[in-house]
């Protein structure tokens, strides 16, 4: 697939993220325009968060409820994958206690079959590289408490030229609930033209129709705008071209993921593909970046690289409980970027509301310079005169008691940090939907500034 690039990211080289917790609040939210005031500047915004089609457009299949959470095979290994690396990967999330943490799926990518199907026209994994048989490595995923996934293609072939599934649909779903298949990433190569709503429902029924409970996992790259359409086809879609280990492509398909943050909630999310962390093109603070957007925008976090062998920094960033806690909150609502100021926008704010009427905003510093940036707390829908107290979600550790109607950061570069306690305040909400559950006074917020 071609190389995501993009002026703009090129410009915006670093970036550095501040979190915003509101939490045990007594809070109403309703339709309002709220108004900016960053640095000076004021720009209103209006129904930031739109939540009044949940439940309407998300497919009922009882999956995806918070985005999902694994591994995947191919950042890392790409084709050169067999039974002993899942079952080794199965292993090491267990051993790590990220299983614990929501790392549920073991995912299997590419290259899993034969380069053809059996005279029976049916599937059949490679007997090199994993000669028990998918059913035998489901089995052993199954019985350390995690689930599987595989991999196939809603074209003629798959992307590295395996079998794909196009017309042989249901016999490929009813061969992947023989073998205990618990998620099904469905690709978009070779699809011979034919319409991707027409190729991806009928895989979606196919699925349906083997009786087992199976994750769909759409990955459309984007093309045809699939956040408009697959609400009700797939529990995920991707909406971008395949993520690069690099800074560059990380932030342009945060950029380009934003866009649909609509689209998305309990049951079906936008996925701008899965985490490069630990995978070294990107810095230590870099991939602290990648993690926590990812969290906030509700992506899917499927961890990309050899969990056997990462290390400290890596299995620090993805362990955060924290920031896992803001990808994984109920309410669902995808954190999107509301303001952007400053030398080619590079100067940014991404909020997003969470149950228990809990605030979440990211602070982003883009550029290659330190910045100051200032925001004032009516802008994100509090009453002027709340007052924060700061906490570090990456030190874990409160780290200022008190901060009056707004709030000035220090944003470096490459710098981290984290704020939040509200007391006595009430947030009137960024959106148009008055039926999320926020009721009752601010009790606590948190920022976080990412140090990159």
């Amino acid at each position: 697939m071609a190389k995501v690039t993009s002026d703009f990211a090129t410009a915006c080289i670093r970036i550095a993220i501040l979190y915003v917790y509101v939490m045990s609040v007594a809070v109403t939210a309703r339709v309002s325009s709220v108004h900016h005031h960053l640095s000076g500047q004021e720009k209103p915004i209006t129904n930031i968060f739109d939540t009044s089609s949940y439940g309407i457009l998300q497919l009922e299949n009882g999956l995806a409820k918070t985005p999902q959470m694994g591994w995947n095979s191919w950042n890392f290994f790409a084709c050169n994958i067999n039974e002993k690396v899942i079952k080794e990967t199965a292993d090491a999330l267990i051993l790590t206690g990220l299983a614990k943490l929501g790392y549920e799926y073991v995912n299997i990518d590419d290259c899993w079959s034969e380069l053809v199907r059996d005279s029976e026209g049916q599937l059949v994994p490679d007997s090199r590289e994993f000669p028990s048989g998918i059913k035998a490595l489901a089995d052993y995923v199954h019985s350390k408490g995690l689930k599987l996934g595989i991999y196939s293609d809603a074209g003629a072939f798959t992307c590295e030229v395996h079998p794909g599934s196009l017309g042989h649909e249901y016999d490929d779903a009813a061969r992947f609930a023989s073998w205990g298949i618990d998620y099904l990433k469905y690709d978009n190569c070779f699809n011979l033209g034919i319409e991707p709503k027409e190729r991806y429902t009928k895989m979606r029924d196919a699925l349906n129709a083997t009786g087992r409970t199976i994750f769909y996992s759409l990955c459309e790259w984007g093309v045809n705008d699939p956040a408009l359409w697959a609400g009700k086809i797939g529990n995920s879609w991707r909406t971008t071209n395949d993520i690069k280990d690099n800074w560059e492509s990380m932030t342009t398909i945060a950029d380009l993921n934003d866009k649909w943050a609509d689209y998305a909630g309990p049951g079906g999310w936008n996925d701008p593909d899965m985490l490069e962390v630990g995978n070294g093109g990107m810095t230590y603070q870099e991939y602290r970046a990648h993690f926590s957007i990812w969290a906030l925008m509700k992506a899917p976090l499927l961890i990309g690289c050899d969990v056997r062998n990462m290390t400290s920094e890596t299995f620090e960033i993805i362990s955060n409980e924290e920031i896992i806690a803001v990808n994984q909150d109920p309410l669902g609502v995808q954190g999107r970027k509301v303001y952007a100021y400053g030398p080619d926008g590079c100067y940014q704010v991404w909020p997003g509301p969470l149950s228990g009427s809990r605030l979440v905003v990211s602070l982003w510093n883009r550029s290659s310079k330190n910045a100051t940036i200032t925001v004032n707390w009516a802008a994100l829908g509090l009453e002027s005169s709340t007052h924060v107290s700061v906490r570090d979600l990456w030190k874990h550790e409160f780290v200022s008691l008190n901060s009056a109607s707004s709030f000035t950061a220090q944003v470096d570069s490459h710098s981290c940090e984290t704020m939040g306690r509200v007391e006595g305040a009430e947030w009137k909400g960024l959106g148009h939907r008055d039926e999320w559950g926020l009721v009752g006074k601010v009790k606590i917020i948190t920022k976080v500034k990412l140090d990159i």
